[in-house]
């Protein structure tokens, strides 16, 4: 059976009707009218331009729908800075089994890849009935609905491994159900093939009408970014530097830009209010819309009575470090104490907790991206419940050149890449507040460094940059598979072991010397329905 497919069947009218909730700019006037409750899209649907954007809005709602569910804690628990302070999830303690059923279901995912083949099977036929509706905005829907399936797809990839991959759109009971696994080789192959398509059609746009579109719909730099992170998780490091530069490197006019002013105000305005310069494709919420999330409570320190997310304690001491570096030796020039600002530190990326100053030996913390106002002390008041979950940003994009300019070379990399990789992180440090004299030091030492210590400062940047973000466990899983797990040891078991605070050593360390125990068991009903899907071979 195709993975959700029983719950995908007759899911396409709900993809439209949340068109009104997704779209502020588009009127949900008569969508209740659409088609039948309880009938799939019918060949008489595809009459308008309007008609296909309101399927392929459907896509980014059902994204929306999992980044509390899946999308945050798939990305973050399992490598242990953040975790689940409410219980000890059979995820984080790495106890995950194939009845696990909400941890490891992937239904939704396969709802947006449906979105996706739909838009791409049946978009043609609204482009024939509506004398309006261009071959230029016809082929900007494909790239979105190639974007979609791509995303889809490398979460998918990224969680599971080898999974069915399902290219024709679930319209009839015609369609084959029955899907077995693909290889992991392969469903990268069909990512990489979604991606280049779209934007060799030049057809992919570079802004939308409004801020909130070219950062919440697909765009070329949406389409770049993805690009790089598939290519640097397959370790095609030429092309990922490539598609890196064509982001960083471009002048147009709607381009991203890393947001460089060292303030906490700058850093802060990335996630609150969103949608920032640097900002390349968030997932978004409303508020004036009626839209709302639960990310404020989940990560707050007084709200949630057992809090869902908090920083574990070693991972306090990450930022505690960058605290004192930066303002904990406040200098005399001319006479005049120096007030330093540390950017991502605190009231930033993190929060110590109420009550709590920045000093070592803080047993937890919180993610405060997403519980903090635009004020410095002040949390969000319940009425602005809506902040958003960014996908791709450029200071990810600068991360992901420097890891691949240290690997691209092979075993060690030649110095003008180390320098190159070295000038991307620092790119951060000074927007965190590092004075030039502690970026001095800093490029001195890392330039006698080899590419595994090379590659471990690249991941402790991840994890200051990204905390929250559902990013650290992707970026030490990739870091820790690559080379027939060369640094398996240092970038993947080693951090993990250190940062958790739900299992035991000894437990962690046996598992994960295993490549099949990195990844989630399917849902042992999926198994049983589809005779052609197999179990993950950890959970065999």
């Amino acid at each position: 059976m195709i993975p959700g497919m029983k719950k995908i069947r007759h899911t396409l009218l709900p993809a439209l009707l949340a068109v009104g909730i997704l779209l502020p700019t588009t009127s949900c006037l008569g969508f209740l009218d659409v088609v039948p409750e309880n009938s799939q899209v019918a060949d008489d649907y595809w009459q308008t331009e309007q008609d296909v954007e309101n399927v392929l809005s459907g896509g980014y709602y059902y994204l929306r729908s999992i980044v509390e569910s899946q999308l945050i804690p798939w990305g973050e628990v399992r490598a242990g800075l953040v975790y689940n302070g409410a219980s000890n999830t059979k995820l984080q303690s790495w106890q995950m089994q194939p009845t696990s059923t909400s941890l490891c279901d992937w239904s939704t995912l396969y709802k947006v890849i449906n979105i996706a083949n739909t838009v791409l099977a049946r978009a043609a036929d609204a482009c024939r009935a509506d004398d309006t509706y261009s071959e230029g905005a016809l082929s900007s829907h494909y790239c979105e609905a190639r974007f979609l399936r791509a995303l889809s797809y490398f979460y998918l990839v990224r969680n599971f491994r080898d999974v069915p991959l399902v290219l024709i759109a679930y319209e009839d009971d015609n369609v084959e159900i029955n899907v077995p696994k693909s290889s992991e080789a392969d469903v990268v192959a069909l990512i990489k093939s979604d991606l280049l398509a779209a934007l060799q059609s030049g057809a992919a746009k570079e802004s939308f009408e409004t801020t909130w579109e070219t950062k919440g719909r697909a765009t070329r730099w949406a389409l770049l970014a993805l690009m790089a992170d598939v290519c640097l998780w397959n370790g095609d490091y030429d092309e990922c530097i490539t598609y890196c530069n064509a982001l960083l490197e471009a002048r147009a006019a709607k381009a991203p830009a890393l947001l460089s002013t060292p303030s906490r105000a700058t850093f802060m305005s990335i996630f609150n209010p969103g949608n920032s310069n640097e900002s390349i494709f968030e997932l978004q919420w409303n508020y004036e819309e009626l839209q709302t999330n639960e990310l404020p409570v989940m990560f707050d320190d007084q709200l949630a009575s057992s809090p869902a997310y908090v920083v574990s304690s070693s991972a306090c001491e990450l930022f505690v470090d960058e605290y004192i570096d930066i303002v904990g030796d406040q200098e005399e020039e001319d006479g005049a104490l120096v007030d330093r600002e540390s950017v991502r530190t605190y009231r930033s990326s993190f929060y110590p907790g109420a009550g709590n100053g920045m000093q070592h030996g803080l047993s937890k913390g919180y993610v405060w991206k997403y519980i903090g106002s635009t004020t410095e002390d002040k949390k969000r008041t319940a009425l602005y419940y809506d902040p958003h979950f960014i996908v791709y940003r450029v200071a990810d994009v600068l991360l992901m050149k420097a890891e691949a300019l240290l690997l691209v070379d092979g075993d060690e990399p030649t110095d003008e890449h180390k320098e190159q990789a070295i000038a991307a992180v620092q790119q951060l440090r000074r927007r965190a507040g590092y004075d030039e004299y502690a970026l001095m030091d800093d490029y001195d030492l890392r330039m006698t460094e080899g590419q595994e210590e090379l590659l471990g400062y690249v991941l402790r940047e991840r994890e200051l940059e990204f905390l929250g973000e559902g990013k650290i466990w992707y970026d030490m899983l990739r870091m820790g598979r690559r080379d027939g797990g060369r640094y398996r040891q240092s970038l993947l078991i080693d951090p993990v072991v250190t940062f958790n605070e739900s299992a035991g050593e000894s437990w962690l360390r046996s598992v994960l010397i295993s490549d099949d125990a990195c990844f989630l068991p399917i849902v042992a009903t999926d198994v049983e329905r589809n005779p052609n899907l197999v179990q993950n071979p950890y959970y065999n």
